[in-house]
């Protein structure tokens, strides 16, 4: 016979702490997010401006790279970017929040 420890401290401090998880979970990959976004819109200018004008300028990228293979480098380079960014942003916030003390107000 299990006893119900449903109104006990322990029980509400499992479910805070369990939702206080979640929170910083959220917060963390959507600060990812955020940083892989910016990172990617810079990438794509960044790889964008010169990809264009090699296209336009040298005759070997002029015969070789069509619409289509200019549009292909300039997007593996922001998806590249963006995945490098956030990845390295939510890892780096995991880190700094594994070393906070759990807050224990409700005990």
């Amino acid at each position: 016979m299990a006893k119900n420890v449903a109104g006990s401290p322990l029980e509400r401090n499992g479910l805070a702490s369990f939702d206080q998880k979640l929170a910083m979970a959220k917060r963390c990959s959507h600060e990812g997010v955020v940083a892989g976004a910016k990172a990617a819109v810079v990438a794509s200018i960044a790889t964008a401006i010169p990809t264009m004008a090699s296209a336009k300028w040298l005759p070997w990228a002029k015969a070789n790279l069509n619409h289509t293979a200019q549009a292909l480098i300039i997007s593996t380079a922001a998806g590249a970017a963006y995945f490098i960014v956030a990845d390295k942003t939510v890892l780096a916030s995991a880190r700094r929040n594994s070393l906070k003390k759990p807050c224990f107000s409700d005990v």
